[in-house]
């Protein structure tokens, strides 16, 4: 899987990717820091990238117009980088059993002190 790290999220992101046989780069070391969501978006779908990031509304709106999309990843809460850490790690394994996210959103969070994930298809708008 090809992963595209919004730079709303750290960069050791892509190393765990990378660690687990996964391409991944993070806007930022690509040169597009400040780009808007609509342009991280196109550069995902025509990479055919799967976005992770935590500007859950914003993204979730982008895809929901996207007729064919790689996936998408939701990190939540808005946390520190150790969080994120946990979160990603555990999303690469959940998609390593279920396979390639296509046209779908996972969301990881927590519940209390246990991880949570809700995978799903976006309405379209």
């Amino acid at each position: 899987m090809r992963f595209l790290i919004d730079e709303c999220l750290p960069p050791a992101l892509t190393l765990i990717a990378n660690q687990e046989g996964h391409e991944a780069k993070h806007v930022v070391h690509i040169g597009k820091a400040g780009w808007s969501d609509q342009n991280v978006v196109r550069l995902a779908t025509e990479g055919d990238f799967i976005v992770v990031t935590n500007n859950a509304s914003d993204f979730r709106k982008l895809y929901a117009a996207q007729p064919l999309h790689a996936g998408l990843i939701i990190l939540l809460p808005n946390a520190g980088r150790e969080v994120h850490m946990r979160l990603f790690k555990y999303a690469l394994e959940l998609l390593a059993k279920k396979g390639e996210p296509i046209n779908q959103v996972l969301e990881m969070g927590f519940d209390g002190q246990d991880m949570t994930f809700t995978l799903y298809n976006l309405p379209k708008i």
